[in-house]
């Protein structure tokens, strides 16, 4: 009797069956398929509370998926490097198939798998829309500024895919079980639960671009954590989104960006460390402990900084006109290096993905490619006034001002004395004085930022 054709399918960043071309590949090619997820507690150890319960109850989602067609999801803990091979070995698979990924340690983890394996190796790349060296400037190489890449993006055909899912039988072993994190709520997990987030995000997309700087506005589309775990396919959102609208398009090019700082990662795998700018490696930082204690627990005095650092610990997310507000707070007013900021991001952030994440930190620092200039430093009692015009984004972070007007919550420092006590803010008690002058400091960060670029 002929053993039926086993190939394995690990999971990593593709938690779903749709759409999915590693799943489509070996649900076709093989007759029976074991569905693996390595738990490595060299990533999940160092992700925070809310990142590790969104990954559960994805994990759990996709287990039922499986056993809905019979099968199951098998879980194993431990070094990638050595669980894989060690699986593939005693199923006695012919093949094991994943969706590659850019990060330096993915990388090093995948190339250290494809050593151990004795199986066939097939690779996919279901995490991005157009996988590196799809989207090339006219010499072939990929452009360092945004825009151009974008309008080479925009009309650059999806490479083809995989798709659809065969009749290969799915192996119901289970593994060991899944970590119990209590404590945390977390988002509904699954593939279903996140389609639902992008038709309901599909109300609101004609508008965008009016909503999605507001804070205190449900108008960004929330499907970042989505993108990250993969329970939806860029191309799905891509494909449900379209360009119909400015604020369709504009949305679209997100996953652009998104894209293209995958791309730029895999060219530079050094950028988590440093800048692509060699310049400003030496810029004199001066990473005062106790004010970067201040700015991660959002008690820097400055109410639209400390609410969205707020939000982030409470959350696990933050929306991204506050990252780039309290990112420019720390690298520019505080002169605290980028990537002590990117690195607790990456801890809290249930969205963490290193690309995105250590772009923008590079972006708002001025040292990555098509980044904002050195001299732009970001004024966060402006910035508060814009996009928050009423405070209703501080007042949910910072209930301590609630009662504050929307002209005084801004800036509680500049407000008069009765003013506070009738609100009940009491400065230095009940809320901070600023931990830092404003204009001084930006004083302060463009004389140190020039002098580390004219040092080169």
């Amino acid at each position: 009797m002929v053993s039926p054709l086993h190939h394995v399918v690990w999971f990593r960043r593709d938690l779903r069956i749709a759409n999915n071309p590693t799943w489509s590949a070996a649900s076709q090619q093989a007759d029976e398929v074991t569905a693996l997820f390595v738990l490595d507690p060299a990533l999940f150890d160092r992700a925070g509370p809310f990142r590790q319960a969104a990954l559960v109850a994805h994990l759990t989602a996709l287990d039922e998926e499986l056993r809905a067609r019979g099968g199951r999801l098998r879980i194993e803990h431990g070094n990638p490097t050595k669980v894989v091979a060690q699986t593939a070995q005693e199923l006695g698979a012919a093949a094991v198939h994943w969706n590659t990924d850019t990060t330096p340690y993915a990388a090093r983890r995948d190339a250290a798998v494809a050593d151990a394996l004795s199986s066939n190796i097939h690779t996919h790349w279901g995490t991005l829309v157009h996988e590196p060296g799809r989207v090339l400037t006219g010499k072939g190489t990929l452009s360092k500024v945004f825009t151009p890449f974008w309008k080479v993006w925009d009309r650059t055909e999806m490479s083809p895919w995989v798709t659809g899912e065969g009749t290969a039988s799915i192996a119901a072993e289970v593994g060991s079980p899944l970590p119990d994190i209590a404590g945390v709520d977390a988002m509904a997990g699954g593939e279903a639960a996140a389609r639902e987030r992008l038709h309901d995000f599909m109300t609101r997309a004609d508008d965008y671009l009016d909503t999605r700087d507001l804070p205190a506005v449900n108008g960004t589309s929330r499907l970042s954590a989505d993108l990250r775990f993969g329970t939806l396919s860029p191309r799905e959102i891509a494909d449900v989104a379209g360009e119909t609208t400015a604020g369709r398009s504009g949305f679209v090019r997100q996953l652009a960006w998104r894209d293209w700082y995958a791309h730029l990662l895999g060219q530079h795998p050094t950028m988590p460390t440093s800048a692509i700018k060699p310049a400003y490696n030496n810029i004199a930082w001066r990473n005062d402990s106790d004010e970067f204690e201040a700015w991660k627990h959002g008690q820097t005095g400055y109410p639209i900084v400390d609410a969205g650092m707020r939000q982030l610990l409470n959350t696990g997310w933050m929306h991204n006109r506050a990252r780039m507000i309290v990112g420019s707070f720390l690298v520019k007013d505080l002169l605290v290096d980028w990537r002590m900021g990117e690195r607790w991001f990456r801890h809290l952030l249930v969205d963490a993905d290193m690309s995105q994440n250590v772009g923008n930190w590079q972006w708002v620092a001025g040292c990555g490619t098509d980044a904002a200039p050195y001299f732009r430093v970001f004024n966060p009692w402006l910035q508060s006034k814009k996009f928050d015009k009423d405070g209703e984004y501080i007042r949910q972070w910072v209930p301590e001002l609630a009662s504050l007007s929307a002209k005084h919550i801004h800036e509680p420092a500049a407000v008069a004395p009765l003013d506070l006590a009738a609100a009940g803010v009491t400065l230095g008690d009940t809320y901070p004085y600023p931990i830092v002058d404003h204009a001084a400091a930006r004083d302060r960060a463009l004389e140190t930022f020039k002098a580390a670029l004219n040092s080169d």
